[in-house]
C-alpha cells in the first residue's frame, strides 16, 4: 500500500513542479583537477565537488529497487580518454513517512572521485570528454522527478617533455586518507575473526611448550619458590602469581615488539641461503642434542639465579623475567617461527600481544601450581613417558631444520620426498624402536598409535602435494611480458611472493586453487615475483611499486596501469580476491 502511495506522491509533485521549477539547480557541480596539465599513457585521480541544496536529497548509488531513482555519472568513452572507478562516498540512511524502510541518501556538499586514464596515443591538446549526473532529488515532503545534468571534462595534454604541476593537493590527499582509513577500518573488522584464532592458537602453543623438556623439570623450581615462601609471603597469592606471568611476558613480548620494528631485515635475512642454512644447523644441532647424541644444559648460574630468594613482590616478578631466559634453549625454534611471522605484519602492537599470549599460555600451568603449591603432588612423574616426549621433539626440531631449508631443495618433487623419508624415520624411531616405556602395555599402545599417525601424515603430506589442483599458473616476472601485455590490452596480475611468507603460502592453499579463480585467471597475464633468494633487479621493481612486504599482489588494468585501491597486502578470502578480479576486467572492457 505504502508504495502505491509513493507512485502517486511522486505523480502529484511532478504534475507540481512541473511549471517551470529549475530541477537542475538542485544539485551543482564542480570539477576539481588533480594537475594543471596531463601526459598521454598515464593515469590520474579526479574529484566532483556536488553541492545540493539545503532541505533536498538525493538517491544512494544502490537505491535502485524500480521506485527509486538511484544517483549515477556515466561518461562517453573515447579511444585516448576514459573516465574510471567513479567512487561516491559512503551515504547515511533517513526514513521518509511514505516508505516501509529508511534508504541510503546524500545531502550538502559531497566529493565523488574517479581516475582519469589517457591512452599512450593521446594527442596534445585540449580533449573534452561528456558525461552526465543522473539523480532524483527529494524533500520531506515533496520529490522533483529524475533529473539528467551534463558534465563535460575539459583537459590539456602537453608532450612528455612539457612539465606538470599537482594542484588541489590538500584536497586530493585528504581524500586518500578518508579510503585508507575506511580500508584500514574495513580490513580491521574482516580479520578479527583470524586474529582471536590466531591469538588462541599461540595460547595453545604456549601451554603445549610446558611439555618440552626443558621447561617441564623447571615446574618444581619454580614451585618450590612460591612454595618455601608460602608461609612468609607477604601479600595476595594472586598478585603474586600475576606478576609472575607480568615477568614471563615482558621478556618475550620485547622479543615480538623488536621483531615487529624490523620486519623488513627479518625477510632480508630469510632471503640470503647462508642464514637459511646457519640457523637450519642449529636447529639440527638442538634436534639431535634430544638423542643424546651431546647434551645441552642451561647454564647453572642462570638455575642459581632463578632458584634464589627475592623477597616480596619484586622478586615474584624477577622470577617471571628469569623464566623466560631459561626457556629459550627448547622454545627457540617455536619463537623463531614466531618472530618471523610477527615481522611480516610489521606491527609492534600485534608482535607484543602475539608473544603477550605466548607467554600467558607458558606461564598459566606453573602460575595455578605455583598459587597452589600443593598441587605438585598431582603431577605425573618424569620418567619414561618424558623420554620419550624428549625425542618426539627431537624429531620436531629436525622437520623444522628441513623446512627452513626447504626453499633451497631444487625441484618439486624433492621437498615432499623429505619430508615423507623424514615422517618415516620418526614414525618408525617413535612408535617401535625407541625403548623407553617397553614395560608399560598402555604407553606402547600410545606409541605404536603415534608411530601410524606420524607416518600417515607424511603419507598424506606426499600424496597431496601430487594430486592438489595446481592453482593459478605463474610466470616468472619479466618486463618485457609487462611491456607485451599494455600493448596488447591484457590486465596483469603481479604476486610478490616468498617460501617464507606464511600468508603467501595460504594464499596459493586457500585462495589461488579456487575454481573460479583459476578460471577468471586465464583472462589475465599472470605473472609472479620470488623473493625466497635475493633477485638480482629486486630492489628496482620493489621500488617501482612501492612494496614494503609480502604478501603483496597488485593488478594493472589493460593499459598497464596498477588499480591501486584493489592493491592486496595480506592474507584475504577468495571472495575479496574474486571480487578485485572482476572489477579489474570490467574496466578493462
Amino acid at each position: 500500500m505504502k508504495k502505491i502511495i509513493y507512485l502517486l506522491f511522486l505523480f502529484i509533485n511532478l504534475f507540481a513542479f512541473s511549471t517551470g521549477q529549475s530541477w537542475a539547480k538542485t544539485v551543482n557541480i564542480e570539477v576539481i583537477h588533480s594537475s594543471d596539465n596531463y601526459h598521454a599513457g598515464q593515469t590520474y585521480p579526479i574529484l566532483f565537488r556536488m553541492n545540493i541544496q539545503d532541505g533536498w536529497y538525493i538517491h544512494g548509488v544502490g537505491a535502485g529497487n524500480g521506485e527509486i531513482i538511484p544517483t549515477s555519472f556515466v561518461f562517453n568513452e573515447t579511444p585516448s580518454l576514459k573516465v574510471r572507478d567513479i567512487r561516491f562516498p559512503d551515504p547515511v540512511k533517513k526514513k521518509f513517512d511514505y516508505l516501509n524502510e529508511p534508504i541510503e541518501i546524500f545531502s550538502g556538499e559531497i566529493l565523488v572521485s574517479a581516475t582519469i586514464a589517457f591512452s599512450n596515443d593521446s594527442p596534445s591538446g585540449t580533449q573534452t570528454i561528456k558525461g552526465r549526473l543522473s539523480y532524483q532529488a527529494c524533500s520531506l515532503n515533496a520529490c522533483m522527478p529524475p533529473e539528467d545534468v551534463p558534465v563535460d571534462l575539459t583537459f590539456t595534454l602537453v608532450s612528455q617533455a612539457s612539465p606538470t604541476k599537482e594542484i588541489n593537493n590538500d584536497l586530493f590527499l585528504s581524500i586518500k586518507s578518508v579510503k585508507a582509513a575506511a580500508k584500514k577500518e574495513k580490513d580491521k573488522f574482516g580479520s578479527d575473526k583470524g586474529l582471536l584464532l590466531t591469538l588462541a592458537l599461540i595460547f595453545l602453543g604456549g601451554l603445549a611448550l610446558n611439555l618440552s623438556p626443558c621447561i617441564y623439570p623447571l615446574i618444581p623450581v619454580t614451585v618450590s619458590y612460591f612454595g618455601g615462601k608460602s608461609g612468609k609471603m607477604k601479600g595476595n597469592p594472586f598478585i603474586h602469581g600475576v606478576l609472575y606471568l607480568f615477568g614471563l611476558s615482558v621478556t618475550n613480548s620485547i622479543l615480538g615488539v623488536t621483531s615487529a620494528l624490523s620486519g623488513n631485515m627479518l625477510g632480508s635475512m630469510l632471503q640470503n641461503p647462508v642464514v637459511l642454512i646457519i640457523v637450519a644447523l642449529i636447529m639440527t644441532g638442538l634436534g639431535l642434542s634430544f638423542f643424546d647424541l651431546w647434551e645441552l644444559r642451561v647454564p647453572s648460574a642462570l638455575n642459581q639465579i632463578a632458584s634464589k630468594n627475592y623477597g616480596g613482590y619484586f622478586g615474584t616478578f624477577f622470577i617471571g623475567l628469569t623464566m623466560g631466559i631459561i626457556a629459550a634453549p627448547c622454545i627457540g625454534p617455536f619463537v623463531l617461527g614466531l618472530l618471523t611471522y610477527v615481522g611480516q605484519k610489521a606491527d609492534p602492537f600485534f608482535g607484543f600481544l602475539c608473544f603477550f599470549i605466548l607467554s600467558m599460555g607458558m606461564g598459566l600451568p606453573i602460575c595455578i601450581l605455583a598459587i597452589f603449591s600443593g598441587a605438585i603432588e598431582r603431577l605425573p612423574s618424569s620418567g619414561d613417558w618424558m623420554l620419550w616426549i624428549r625425542k618426539l621433539m627431537g624429531w620436531v626440531l629436525l622437520c623444522m631444520a628441513a623446512y627452513m631449508i626447504s626453499p633451497l631443495i631444487p625441484g618439486s618433487i624433492a621437498k615432499p620426498v623429505l619430508f615423507l623419508i623424514l615422517s618415516l624415520a620418526a614414525g618408525i624411531h617413535l612408535g617401535w624402536l625407541e625403548k623407553a616405556g617397553q614395560t608399560r602395555v598402555r604407553f606402547v599402545y600410545i606409541k605404536r598409535i603415534s608411530g601410524i599417525l606420524i607416518i600417515l601424515l607424511g603419507t598424506g603430506y606426499f600424496y597431496s602435494s601430487h594430486s592438489a589442483k595446481e592453482g593459478i599458473a605463474w610466470t616468472a616476472y619479466d618486463k618485457n611480458i609487462l611491456i607485451k601485455a599494455a600493448r596488447e590490452g591484457r590486465p596483469v596480475i603481479l604476486d610478490f611472493y616468498a617460501d617464507w611468507c606464511i600468508p603467501c603460502r595460504e594464499l596459493d592453499k586457500a585462495v589461488f586453487k579456487d575454481q573460479q579463480i583459476m578460471e577468471l585467471g586465464d583472462k589475465f597475464i599472470t605473472l609472479r615475483m620470488d623473493l625466497t633468494a635475493k633477485q638480482p633487479f629486486q630492489d628496482e621493481v620493489l621500488e617501482k611499486y612501492q612494496v614494503i612486504g609480502v604478501p603483496t599482489i597488485i593488478f594493472l588494468n589493460k593499459d598497464g596501469n596498477e588499480e591501486r585501491d584493489l592493491r592486496v597486502e595480506s592474507l584475504v578470502g577468495k571472495s575479496e580476491f574474486l571480487s578485485a578480479m572482476k572489477q579489474v576486467i570490467s574496466l578493462s572492457h
